[in-house]
């Protein structure tokens, strides 16, 4: 690991609203953060009824070559089940991209900086 690595944190959150699931993530993800972690979380909340995550970055260094492709079939494979998705982090350059490029991601998405975490739960929790 490099200086400049910050090591992979990928934390489920708990005390969520109900029906609304959500990670803590840092570092580089990997793969294995998808397969072991992510992944069977989405999938079970896709099962009973829909997603709505709250994602809480603080740090980030990007995503292996694996993780990409995880994170792509992951979006395929629950294209529908997608609700709302709130990205609650104070790096500018992810929530610019995550408000640019958002209308990509299926479901509703909205940022909102590390201060107003409550706020992003109740929203991810809100009725549409």
């Amino acid at each position: 690991m490099t200086e400049r690595e910050v090591p992979t944190v990928v934390e489920k959150l708990s005390a969520l609203p109900e029906g609304v699931i959500g990670f803590e993530i840092g570092g580089k993800l990997s793969a294995e953060d998808y397969r072991d972690v992510l992944i069977p979380a989405l999938t079970t909340a896709a099962e009973a009824g829909g997603i709505r995550c709250v994602l809480v970055v603080r740090e980030f260094d990007g995503m292996s070559g694996g993780a990409v492709w995880e994170d792509l079939k992951l979006g395929a494979e629950h294209l529908r089940s997608w609700q709302r998705v709130a990205l609650v982090t104070d790096l500018e350059w992810m929530a610019h991209l995550t408000t640019a490029f958002g209308w990509m991601i299926p479901g509703r998405t909205r940022t909102f900086p590390l201060a107003e975490r409550a706020e992003a739960e109740a929203w991810a929790a809100a009725s549409d």
